[in-house]
């Protein structure tokens, strides 16, 4: 079975040696490319191609939010992540908006493949080093203070409310990345996951919910700082 492949890169050089590769390799058809998650998305809809390669960091929409409205509105198209990030804040959210692969851009053809045929078969497609970070995941002992038996509020993961804490503390979006060692771009993507998650409108509501949560500690009310 031939699978119709868009790929999405923001980086014209790299899209198209992406291209050019993958009209190399058997059982690939490239019907079409973007450069950025909201041309994906158009291609997606115009052309219901069997996979998307996305690349996560990109201009207008990123990866990770492509990912998860091509999942939602376009579920026969699956989502490869080709990326040059494999750190925890790229993976995961990647993973958890639906890409059924990640790899990094210094796969090889033959695994580019593999990944392409287990996607088309039902499996996940992963790099092997993926892999073993995922294995790691599982087996890493809870973080100091991590209280099992109590999980986050509306499904926040720990680093939504860690970046909650922050918004919580008055750090703009460049503070919080520069305090987690992050990309600005991470950190919207954190807000924005956030914010849907616990329906919050705003800044001003996202503290007001971490002050209600126990996500965050509200200020000494002696001060007269409090948010009500």
């Amino acid at each position: 079975m031939t699978a119709r492949i868009v790929v999405a890169d923001d980086q014209t050089v790299v899209r198209e040696g992406i291209v050019m590769l993958l009209g190399l390799l058997p059982g690939i058809e490239v019907v079409g490319s973007a450069g950025d998650g909201e041309e994906a998305l158009r291609l997606v809809a115009e052309l219901a191609p069997d996979i998307v390669l996305m690349d996560l960091r990109m201009p207008r929409c990123d990866g990770v939010e492509a990912t998860r409205r091509v999942c939602a509105e376009h579920p026969g198209t699956k989502v490869v992540v080709l990326t040059t990030y494999a750190d925890d804040d790229s993976l995961f959210p990647a993973l958890r908006a639906g890409a059924r692969g990640y790899l990094t851009k210094d796969a090889d053809a033959d695994e580019i493949v593999r990944a392409v045929e287990g996607v088309m078969s039902g499996d996940a497609g992963l790099s092997p080093q993926v892999q073993r970070r995922l294995l790691e995941r599982i087996t890493e002992p809870p973080e100091p203070g991590a209280d099992p038996a109590g999980p986050l509020p509306d499904g926040l993961t720990p680093r939504e409310a860690e970046v909650l804490a922050l918004v919580a503390e008055g750090l703009s979006n460049p503070e919080i990345a520069r305090r987690l060692s992050i990309a600005p771009a991470t950190v919207k993507t954190h807000i924005n996951n956030l914010f849907a998650k616990t329906a919050v409108r705003d800044r001003a509501q996202a503290v007001r919910y971490a002050y209600h949560h126990g996500i965050a500690a509200p200020p000494d009310t002696d001060s007269g700082l409090f948010i009500t």
